[in-house]
């Protein structure tokens, strides 16, 4: 199908475009980027007052199929995605099984692709059951075209397996390591973040040392190595100072950070409870300051959800029962728009560069950009609609949020992969066929 998005407002970082413009979408790419395009026989979409962007690109986000379907299925995963504007999004192995093996690997990418809301690329564990033993199969999982690999929630704690670990995927071009960066021991027993809020509500707390310490050990076992590092979900100041030290020496090293830790802070759980209880635990207004600036810079390149949903009854265990974790695929838009590029602390065009064209560049996809000839991947924009979060309405079956009841200007309201059109105003449309 052909389709015509006129009259929309085009932000687009990858080739510098900024303004209004109309888009031809043909055989599932952008066939044309215009001032005036005349469609012909092409469905036109008026977009006059919308914003169109590259379709975000999720680098951090737990499925939970195979083995955890109770918490969340890929079909219900991947609709949410599709509900918060995410075109592609990259699935961690955090699974049972794991996603040690090529065949759980596609696992994950068929169902994706029954589910037919959005592009899915599973991440490899670099552990054979994410046991942090041995390494996994590497060359069965590059050959099954995975280039991103993480233990993700149980870090490497073994240095000479990591560095083992680390050589042996240096020589895959393209291959990539994702580092969920957490000392095991200085985390022991913590519940939230250690500092005036634990010591109030009288909880064992989780030292920022113990991200900082990890992130140190990650970044010199990866210069060691020569192997590209991704560094997951940063949450403290200290972490974005090694990040400089590491960009300073021209390493192969990246970042992300996620809605909650720019947004949230450990006063959250007095009001959230168990709902805001994540790992790495939400911190300090002075570390979302520091995450912010080092995102607004560029220091840090990338903003990821790391969606780690959980049933009702898991969150109503208790903080001590409760499990670690934050739906955020459904939140992160509007919060993003409404708290960053609503309040001029983040620019539209900087957002879209680390919720979109870095991601892209990162795994080498060809999606991050409304270039021509470049995959139809597209996120329509209302930045005046209003609304508040809630839960209730969510494609995840994770059926809380710490932002639920938060009131928020802009939101998604047409997300297209392939040229197809996946939700529109804010209803995902079920595969056909």
């Amino acid at each position: 199908m052909r389709i015509c998005l006129k009259g929309g407002r085009m932000v687009d970082p990858s080739q510098d475009l900024e303004g209004r413009c109309d888009l031809l979408i043909e055989g599932g790419r952008v066939a044309a980027v215009e001032p005036q395009i005349s469609p012909g026989n092409a469905r036109i979409i008026d977009l006059t007052g919308k914003t169109v962007l590259p379709g975000f690109i999720d680098l951090h986000v737990h499925l939970r199929e195979p083995g955890f379907e109770d918490k969340e299925t890929i079909a219900s995963g991947t609709a949410a995605a599709a509900a918060g504007g995410i075109t592609s999004l990259a699935a961690m192995p955090n699974t049972e099984p794991a996603a040690d093996s090529a065949a759980v690997v596609e696992l994950v990418r068929r169902k994706a692709a029954a589910a037919g809301h959005c592009r899915v690329y599973p991440v490899g564990a670099l552990t054979r059951g994410r046991r942090g033993r041995e390494p996994a199969a590497f060359n069965e999982l590059y050959e099954a075209g995975v280039r991103a690999f993480s233990d993700d929630g149980s870090p490497v704690a073994d240095s000479r397996l990591f560095l083992q670990i680390m050589r042996a995927l240096a020589r895959f071009p393209g291959a990539v390591i994702i580092s969920h960066s957490e000392d095991l021991l200085l985390a022991a027993g913590g519940l939230l973040h250690e500092g005036a809020v634990s010591k109030r509500l009288g909880l064992p707390g989780i030292p920022a040392a113990a991200e900082t310490a990890a992130v140190a050990r990650d970044i010199i076992l990866a210069q060691a190595a020569g192997v590209p590092l991704h560094l997951a979900h940063l949450s403290t100041a200290g972490s974005v100072e090694l990040l400089a030290w590491a960009k300073e020496r021209g390493l192969p090293v990246t970042a992300e950070v996620t809605p909650h830790h720019l947004l949230l802070t450990a006063d959250e759980i007095s009001r959230s409870g168990a709902v805001a209880k994540v790992n790495p635990p939400l911190r300090t207004a002075d570390d979302c300051r520091a995450l912010l600036e080092a995102l607004r810079t560029g220091l840090i390149d990338i903003i990821a959800t790391d969606h780690a949903p959980h049933t009702p009854a898991e969150k109503a265990a208790g903080l001590k029962e409760a499990p670690c974790g934050i739906a955020g695929l459904e939140t992160a838009a509007p919060m993003l728009f409404t708290e960053l590029v609503g309040k001029g602390k983040l620019s539209l065009s900087d957002l879209v560069r680390a919720y979109s064209c870095r991601p892209a560049e990162l795994l080498g996809l060809e999606g991050g950009s409304l270039r021509r000839g470049a995959p139809a991947d597209i996120v329509v924009i209302d930045l005046e609609a209003e609304g508040v979060v809630d839960p209730k309405s969510f494609y995840s079956r994770a059926g809380q949020s710490p932002f639920a009841g938060s009131p928020y200007r802009g939101r998604p309201v047409m997300t297209i992969v392939g040229g197809k059109i996946k939700m529109e105003r804010g209803v995902v449309h079920e595969q056909k066929g």
